[in-house]
């Protein structure tokens, strides 16, 4: 699991899942994990930011586990 911090000091946890290639992101007390992605997907977001990951909060596509 990474943890990551925004500009905003946010923090997100990230983990990954390879073989489902989804990620699950942990901030504010909930729990969100992404849509299958591509096997390129997967591995570009691999390195995003935590700011990376806020916007993806915003605009990509996901689903609250929590």
């Amino acid at each position: 699991m990474k943890t990551l911090t925004t500009i905003s000091k946010q923090v997100i946890k990230i983990s990954s899942n390879k073989s489902a290639r989804t990620y699950t992101i942990r901030t504010n007390g909930s729990i969100y994990r992404t849509s299958k992605m591509s096997k390129q997907e997967f591995e570009n977001n691999s390195n995003n930011t935590g700011n990376d990951w806020k916007d993806f909060l915003n605009n990509g596509e996901y689903f609250v586990v929590k």
